[in-house]
């Protein structure tokens, strides 16, 4: 056995590309994408058969080009989506245009669209996730949509005011981002010697993964964007960790066992729960926290940049 599989037995494993190949390589139990990844596989050029299809699928739907181009971008998104969930099992997640961040209505009506047309290729709601930057207009959004049978994937979430805001809404899964919390405080840090236990990013995870056990929070906790192996093995027994290929194909290699880190059968569970954030008593928590804020803006800025790549890839192509 390698660690990937000792992993497996403690976590779901869910494989963090649009790389089609790649992704069956690893049996994941689930997949998720977002702007970079998609524009990453699309500039490749493996996979031009998605993108003709979403160029005819976009012209048999409008004459007027903005349009043409709005819909050709939902098609590749979920044209991956499709080619990615013939070799997974569970769900696949699918990010939609980080522009509509602080929109809520905006998010609810483009989830519905995403999800129509993964019906019209046969797929089942149950089986995608709509992902959503942690703003506080997403995470309302995604209760909305939770009361009409779609599920959502808060990612970007670095703030413990945006974890709890997410379980108290019922969120579906949220994303801890590890890996870019780490980045953040290596600026700091940077000729510190490495300790899993000193962590910035697994000690936020650590600390949403109690909260939510201890009051019995149904919301998924999902760790994300990683950087070193020893995050993931620190992290263990987190109830899914998305990990990029690079990642895997090194836990692949290792054969060192290591044991469970995170247990929810440890944990002392409270039946009543905290009174549930407000708006304002979000937005300022949120507030204080000078990393969440810095790294919330600029995932959104740089998945808004990616998202606008592609588009003016897709209008040449128009």
């Amino acid at each position: 056995m390698n660690q990937l599989d000792y992993l497996k037995k403690y976590s779901t494993i869910v494989v963090d590309s649009g790389d089609i190949e790649c992704i069956k390589k690893y049996h994941p139990s689930d997949a998720t994408t977002n702007p970079t990844l998609i524009l990453k596989s699309v500039l490749s050029k493996k996979y031009e058969y998605i993108i003709d299809n979403s160029i005819k699928y976009a012209k048999s739907i409008s004459s007027s080009i903005d349009d043409q181009v709005n819909y050709a971008s939902d098609m590749v998104s979920v044209g991956f989506g499709v080619e990615i969930l013939k070799n997974i099992p569970g769900y696949i997640s699918t990010e939609i245009d980080a522009r509509l961040s602080f929109n809520t209505e905006k998010c609810i009506q483009k989830s519905i669209q995403i999800i129509q047309l993964y019906k019209n290729y046969g797929i089942d709601v149950s089986r995608v996730l709509i992902k959503l930057a942690a703003t506080w207009e997403c995470i309302q959004a995604a209760r909305e949509l939770k009361k009409i049978g779609i599920k959502c994937n808060l990612t970007l979430l670095f703030s413990f005011a945006q974890a709890r805001a997410c379980a108290e809404s019922g969120v579906f899964l949220v994303s801890p981002f590890v890996g870019r919390i780490y980045d953040w405080y290596q600026k700091s840090f940077i000729n510190s010697e490495y300790c899993s236990e000193l962590d910035p990013g697994v000690i936020a995870l650590k600390k949403i993964f109690i909260y939510y056990k201890k009051y019995r929070y149904k919301t998924i906790i999902m760790g994300a964007s990683f950087r070193r192996l020893e995050q993931i093995l620190a992290l263990s027994g987190c109830d899914r960790i998305t990990i990029s290929l690079d990642l895997l194909e090194q836990l692949k290699m290792k054969k060192d066992k290591f044991l469970k880190q995170l247990d929810v059968n440890k944990i002392n569970t409270v039946l009543i729960k905290p009174s549930p954030l407000s708006e304002s008593e979000f937005r300022f928590l949120h507030n204080q926290d000078a990393m969440a804020v810095e790294k919330l803006s600029e995932g959104i800025r740089q998945f808004s940049s990616d998202q606008i790549r592609l588009e003016k890839f897709l209008l040449n192509k128009l």
